[in-house]
């Protein structure tokens, strides 16, 4: 999500997917045990830089990394020294790739139980409850004048016992611990690597009206040839859109509103 090569992160999910899968429900403890590793790396740049350090020997930093993790699962443990022996770029490298290998093994939790795309909905379904409610969103992503326990009490009432299990660990992680992004945002990442685990793009529309069933489908149909895979269709009813459909799919942006064509329009008078 930040500075980390995609890249370098798939690299780190391809070769730790065996391990997760065979971990099934389980890898769900692994994931919440993996943040512990993040937020412990977050709070202490020492430690960071210690465990990332191509020159210190690498199993010392196993050694250092199984005593962060004592009471940690065997195949928490195991994971961590895997990644502490592997050469970082950059000491923020080795978090990220702990952080992006967290959010999998919670993913593949839910795979396990077969509520991979009850996961997706929930996540979308809160994001889009916020669309309107700006305030909400800064609290929620505000880890500066609100503590974790308030916010995730906050988005607790906003999930109202309706989500996933791992919707509902995820949702929370994003609010507890932002690391510097906005809590919408990082819904959005997490719903990015739902589809990634389920081989599909993600196309998040923001329209004025719902579309129909009709449209919905000409709309699909038009976005898997453009990408050659299946397009999972996020819809946002904005009223302020006047008109047309703001599409997102990844980061690029098909942005054929009508204020954006008015904006347009006036760069081109005011030019």
């Amino acid at each position: 999500m930040r500075g980390t090569s995609q890249a370098s992160l798939r690299s780190v999910e391809n070769r730790f997917e065996p391990v997760l899968r065979a971990a099934g429900v389980e890898s769900a403890t692994l994931g919440e045990q993996l943040f512990a590793l993040v937020d412990a790396l977050d709070s202490s740049g020492a430690l960071r830089r210690t465990l990332a350090d191509p020159s210190a020997d690498g199993e010392a930093k196993a050694r250092l990394v199984a005593h962060v993790l004592q009471g940690a699962h065997t195949s928490t443990v195991a994971v961590a020294q895997e990644l502490v022996r592997s050469r970082w770029s950059a000491d923020a490298d080795l978090t990220e790739a702990v952080e992006h290998l967290a959010f999998h093994a919670v993913l593949a939790s839910a795979e396990a139980t077969g509520t991979l795309e009850r996961v997706e909905e929930d996540l979308f379904r809160v994001a889009r409850a916020l669309a309107g409610q700006r305030d909400v969103r800064r609290i929620l992503s505000d880890d500066a004048t609100s503590t974790p326990e308030a916010r995730v009490r906050l988005l607790d009432a906003i999930l109202a016992g309706g989500a996933t299990p791992a919707a509902a660990l995820l949702a929370r992680r994003a609010t507890a611990k932002p690391r510097g992004r906005r809590f919408v945002t990082t819904l959005g990442h997490v719903g990015d690597l739902v589809a990634e685990r389920r081989n599909r793009q993600v196309a998040t529309v923001t329209s004025a009206t719902e579309l129909s069933v009709a449209q919905r489908a000409r709309l699909e149909g038009i976005l898997e040839r453009a990408y050659g895979q299946p397009v999972q269709l996020n819809v946002i009813v904005d009223e302020h859109v006047l008109g047309g459909l703001r599409i997102q799919v990844g980061a690029e942006v098909v942005d054929s509103t009508v204020l954006s064509r008015l904006a347009d329009a006036r760069r081109r008078l005011a030019s």
